[in-house]
């Protein structure tokens, strides 16, 4: 078998003028398939020397392994219903690890004069925030040891302001912070963790951050399913090559950009990215019209036997409740600029999810989903709460959460549910078993669903209904009766 090693060589623009001038924290799948792919393609078009330094802070040492064994070249597959591209990626250069290289040798390289950029995708556990108020967490274990260890941090937050630190007392200038998580506002929150670590342990610090470092916002898009050995099998086909590293995307790739950075920043926008002033109305967008039925058609397409996103949009019923749910109850609640067209938006969506050669499961799409529902779902139903409009979409969504978090299948196989706070699950269906009575101490989880909605009783027998006829009659018959 060829390995990548040997064979991903061959790129158009020069690689020895690159260098690290951009440091990413997360070099996982959509990563790869994004901002690095968007960067490559910038550089290939400008012969700017924006490098990419890779770093992940847990896990994935393999990945970082087989990355560095290949050059820092990898493949990306882009799917499309009727044909398939190969792009080999070459604008990382660098990566570290705190298993082979040590903590101290990230935070240096973060302080490096050059390094104008520092961005993350490390989901929505990584900000150690309240995914409710998007208020910082001191209380998270992570951070409880970043404040005992100031100087080997483990956390991205805790790495940031140690790397700032070390900026602020050699003269240096700071670098950008950018989120590219589906966080709302994720500049914001990124900014509201980073600043509230810092207060609690150097307030002069914390100043020098809130006034010289900037966190812009960005809004990403594209389906990047997992990478499976199949995965890997179909590159190795497509190009001849046996990449580990390589991941399988859709065509389709948005990237929006608050364009807020304090020491320069790629020409991205000659990949395709759009730089505005204020990013909000296209992260709801996403948000609500794409992640919102994501999570949709994840808890009742694999409660109704589905593995994956395009499984369930060969059921006509699956398929219409999607674009019901994006154009009836998530675009109401949005406020776009001018011309934006939201219908033809959700037509595109259907079309992205409904293509055959992705396979995104729907057990992937349906992880961290306490983390998920507030900006996905929660904030939606608010709306339609204060303007008296219908939601029942939304309702049988948050009732198909609940009954996927309990850990047992509609023909009573166990599901492996991945969430942070699924201990707490466990313990509400150990009292109370497979019933309705589980909905209200669900709905009690005030990081989830805040302190409003538990107290309206027109939203609770909603939700308390829909999850009863899920439990007599199936995800299946209850998607095709909406």
């Amino acid at each position: 078998m060829k390995t990548a090693s040997n064979n991903i060589k061959h790129i158009k623009f020069q690689r020895d003028i690159l260098e690290t001038r951009m440091l990413h924290i997360g070099f996982g799948a959509f990563h790869r398939a994004h901002q690095a792919l968007i960067t490559h393609e910038t550089v290939m078009v400008d012969g700017s020397d924006w490098g990419i330094c890779e770093v992940n802070l847990f896990g994935g040492e393999e990945l970082i392994r087989s990355l560095r064994a290949q050059d820092h070249l990898y493949t990306v597959l882009e799917k499309g219903a009727e044909s398939v591209q190969p792009k080999v990626i070459g604008s990382v250069v660098e990566s570290l690890h705190p298993t082979f290289d040590g903590i101290s040798a990230i935070l240096e390289k973060m302080a490096e004069p050059q390094v104008a950029i520092v961005s993350m995708t490390i989901t929505e556990k990584g900000y150690c925030a309240d995914p409710a108020t998007g208020q910082f967490n001191p209380q998270n274990p992570l951070i409880q040891h970043d404040l005992q260890h100031p100087d080997a941090p483990t956390s991205a937050i805790g790495c940031i302001v140690a790397s700032l630190r070390l900026r602020k007392e050699r003269g240096l200038p700071p670098f950008t912070v950018m989120s590219c998580d589906n966080v709302q506002e994720n500049g914001h929150v990124a900014r509201q963790s980073i600043l509230g670590f810092a207060e609690l342990l150097d307030g002069d610090l914390a100043s020098w951050i809130r006034e010289q470092v900037t966190f812009p916002c960005t809004m990403v898009d594209r389906i990047v399913p997992a990478a499976t050995p199949e995965t890997l099998a179909e590159i190795e086909q497509a190009t001849g090559v046996y990449d580990p590293c390589g991941i399988a995307c859709e065509p389709f790739r948005q990237w929006v950009i608050e364009d807020n950075f304090v020491n320069g920043r790629p020409n991205w926008n000659l990949a395709g990215a759009e730089f505005v002033s204020n990013v909000v109305p296209f992260e709801e967008m996403k948000l609500r019209m794409l992640n919102g039925s994501h999570s949709f058609l994840a808890y009742l397409g694999y409660l109704g036997g589905y593995a994956h996103i395009a499984d369930t949009m060969t059921n006509p019923a699956y398929r219409q409740a999607a674009l019901e749910l994006m154009l009836n109850e998530q675009a109401p609640t949005l406020n776009m600029p001018v011309g934006t067209d939201l219908d033809g938006y959700a037509q595109q969506l259907i079309a992205r999810f409904t293509n055959p050669s992705l396979k995104h499961q729907t057990w992937q799409i349906a992880m961290d989903g306490s983390q998920k529902l507030p900006q996905r779902m929660v904030d939606s139903v608010l709306f339609h709460l204060k303007n008296g409009s219908d939601y029942r979409h939304l309702a049988l969504g948050i009732a198909g959460w609940m009954r996927y978090v309990s850990g047992k299948g509609e023909n009573g196989e166990v599901i492996d549910v991945r969430d942070p706070l699924f201990h707490r699950f466990q313990a509400i269906y150990a009292e109370l078993g497979l019933s309705s009575k589980v909905v209200k101490p669900l709905l009690a989880i005030e990081s989830i669903f805040g302190t409003e909605l538990p107290q309206h009783n027109g939203f609770v027998d909603a939700v308390t209904q829909a999850y009863e006829q899920l439990l007599t009659y199936g995800s299946r018959h209850c998607v095709a009766a909406l």
